[in-house]
């Protein structure tokens, strides 16, 4: 029985990841301050004796008492919504914040699995994208307090590890999707969800021509799991290589939810990627993974969760 903390743990891929090292047999502290997570994510967990939840900020130091094994971070806003809002939280918790998990890591001898994005690639002028590829990121536009400080965490670890021996991963995550998104997440996928379980058109930026790959939650956190066990140290994609259009993502939600709604077309946000897609070739090498959930059941399941909250 190993002991993991889990920054980011109440939040949506983290609450889902503790749930599955906890089936592991695992014991998990969950640790959140509740700024983008929901204490409703894991309340059915607080009656497993393994399992812990800690409110703190990781920007501020945190204390463990415990041995721990490993750590995942995933602590920070990920959402659209958010860049705006709270900036200066999301630059503090991807410097400061991983720091301080890495000085933590460092103290424990932990092995630290750094959750980074496919936001690093910003709007990406190579397709589909490859870990070998450094981006194509405004560092000055409205989304570059995610993508920038993503990629400072990622340099951050990358020199923990030479400099203090740390065992580190990197994973970048690509679009997922999956029960417990927030429903006013500002995401495309919970966005034409609700909005089509509520009759109303539906908000497609541009003419719809941009892609996204989407990769359920089940998936991805198999994923994190298999790459924090494996050997490989350098950064891995992690995300679903089937590629769509924002425009049959809609169509797609429309059908599976019955709506009437309609579509409606707006103007693309400025340093919106028009092409998203993941190269998975170090995954299925390094880590045997690939996705399993197709788009269909993996929407069908998000959208049966979301129904309650007509």
């Amino acid at each position: 029985m190993k002991m993991i903390l889990v920054s980011g743990g109440a939040g949506f891929i983290g609450s889902h990841l503790c749930e599955r090292l906890l089936a592991d047999g695992n014991r998990v502290i969950c640790v959140d301050n509740f700024v983008t997570g929901r204490k409703e994510n894991v309340l059915h967990l607080l009656s497993d004796k393994n399992f812990s939840l800690v409110e703190h900020d990781i920007t501020e130091p945190l204390k463990v008492k415990e041995k721990i094994c490993q750590i995942f971070n995933l602590a920070s806003p990920a959402s659209p919504v958010d860049f705006e809002k709270i900036p200066l939280e999301i630059l503090a918790v991807n410097s400061a914040g991983t720091g301080n998990m890495l000085e933590l890591a460092a103290e424990k001898k932990a092995r630290f699995l750094q959750a980074s994005t496919s936001e690093v690639y910003g709007d990406p002028l190579e397709h589909p994208q490859r870990e070998t590829y450094w981006g194509n990121v405004n560092p000055n536009g409205p989304r570059s307090c995610y993508d920038e400080g993503k990629r400072f965490s990622e340099a951050l670890a990358m020199a923990y590890s030479r400099a203090r021996g740390v065992d580190v991963r990197i994973a970048r995550i690509f679009n997922t999707y999956g029960p417990r998104m927030r429903p006013d997440d500002g995401r495309v996928v919970p966005n034409f969800i609700m909005q089509a379980l509520h009759g109303k058109p539906l908000t497609v930026y541009g003419r719809g021509e941009q892609t996204r790959s989407f990769c359920y939650v089940s998936d991805m956190v198999d994923g994190l799991v298999q790459l924090m066990e494996s050997d490989y140290s350098l950064p891995v994609n992690l995300g679903n290589p089937c590629e769509f259009t924002v425009l049959r993502l809609a169509e797609e939600v429309i059908k599976i939810c019955g709506s009437s709604s309609k579509i409606s077309f707006k103007q693309l946000p400025k340093d919106d990627p028009t092409r998203r897609k993941p190269d998975i070739s170090v995954a299925k090498r390094e880590l045997g993974w690939e996705p399993e959930v197709q788009l269909h059941e993996g929407l069908q399941r998000t959208i049966d969760w979301f129904k309650p909250v007509k």
